[in-house]
């Protein structure tokens, strides 16, 4: 691993904090009391009604046609579930007494939920003939034509205001729908389209895979096996390990080219914390390994996170400590695996290797998706320390 004190550190996700706590509080609060304002506009719609029939009764009115008109304000609160029937039922009050606000109102909600349905036209007929027509019967065939026609002017404006009101906020709502439907077709399309820039550059990615790295690694093996067929027993040692490695490398990359060229969500089949035996052994480092109370099962991703966290720590003993002993420690505490990998000074010179410099910065970017924490520091003594936990319950 590198001495160089690189050092990177991905906080774990904690609890949420007080303040955080009562804001959230706050809001399910706000959010439950918007559920009271639609009976607040139905309570306001009724006072309304009562006002207006209150103030234009006359001293000596019918009792039949005040209990009417008080019906037709009080059928209000059910306006919103029985839009046609409301307005049925303002129809004697309006017509006898003087609830024409509350037959406006229940037409103006029936036009909102109906649009141009024909329980609509029969309201505002109805509406328009309480307005035109005159009660008692006697006092309306008494009227001029001139009043005849100023009730009917009248009447339609009556019943067309609530109507024409009606039909604008339901235009409204239906503008708004189509708008977030429209919305909602333009986000499938953009992540289709970004679905085919990805699918695309996966299968360049597999096809550069398969056909430049794949090759040389085959190439690699190929020539590990012809000096395995001769020279030294050391020399024979070598090529064995470097053809099994080679092999090894190679299925996994086909593998990995399956993947891309599939557009898989997952990654495909990864080794677990169950190989860490196999590549402790074959690493060619000094190791002591300790597993302790880790759970049976694992979820996939943490499993195949903590071999890759030991795999990299270790390419890093071979390449920037060598000679170097590492003592890797893998604990398990019921909610997290906690992982620590650390390496004494190098006993000799490091050997100049090609690196990209992204294995560490790899592990953290894991480490930061399943929700975990990564962190690296350097040793009193020379060394180098990997410090990683994964989250294992949701």
């Amino acid at each position: 691993m590198s001495t160089d004190g690189l050092s990177i550190r991905i906080p774990v996700s904690g609890n949420k904090t007080a303040g955080r706590a009562r804001a959230g509080a706050l809001w399910e609060v706000l959010t439950r009391r918007t559920t009271w304002a639609p009976l607040a506009v139905d309570a306001a719609a009724i006072l309304l009604a009562a006002l207006d029939v209150w103030l234009v009764i006359p001293e000596k009115a019918e009792p039949y046609s005040i209990y009417l008109s008080a019906f037709a304000c009080l059928a209000l609160a059910a306006r919103r579930w029985l839009p046609f029937a409301v307005v049925l039922g303002t129809v004697p009050g309006f017509l006898t007494g003087w609830s024409q606000l509350a037959a406006m109102i229940a037409l103006g909600m029936l036009a909102t939920r109906r649009q141009t349905h024909w329980q609509v036209w029969v309201g505002a007929a109805l509406v328009w003939a309480c307005r035109f027509i005159q009660w008692p019967l006697s006092d309306f065939a008494q009227l001029s034509w001139r009043e005849h026609v100023l009730d009917g002017i009248y009447g339609v404006l009556v019943a067309g205001m609530p109507i024409a009101i009606g039909l604008l906020i339901g235009a409204r709502a239906q503008l708004s729908q189509k708008l977030g439907e429209l919305a909602a077709s333009r986000d499938r399309e953009q992540r289709l389209r970004d679905d085919a820039v990805r699918n695309e550059e996966r299968a360049r990615l597999a096809r550069e895979m398969h056909d430049v790295v794949s090759h040389d690694i085959t190439l690699i093996a190929m020539q590990a096996g012809v000096l395995a067929a001769g020279g030294s027993a050391d020399a024979q040692e070598t090529a064995r390990v470097i053809r099994q490695l080679s092999t090894r490398t190679l299925e996994e990359l086909r593998s990995l080219v399956g993947v891309l060229r599939s557009g898989a969500a997952d990654d495909g089949p990864q080794p677990g914390i169950g190989e860490l035996d196999q590549l402790v052994r074959d690493c060619e480092v000094p190791v002591q390994l300790t597993v302790d109370s880790v759970p049976d099962q694992l979820p996939a991703k943490v499993s195949a996170a903590a071999y890759r966290t030991v795999q990299e720590c270790l390419t890093n003993v071979r390449k920037h400590a060598p000679g170097a002993r590492a003592t890797i420690l893998i604990l398990g505490d019921g909610d997290a695996l906690n992982i620590e990998v650390r390496n004494d000074s190098p006993c000799r010179p490091a050997t100049t290797l090609p690196s990209g410099g992204h294995g560490l910065t790899g592990l953290a970017e894991r480490a930061r998706l399943l929700g975990g924490s990564f962190e690296t520091t350097s040793t009193d003594d020379g060394g180098f320390r990997v410090r990683a936990i994964y989250p294992v319950k949701s």
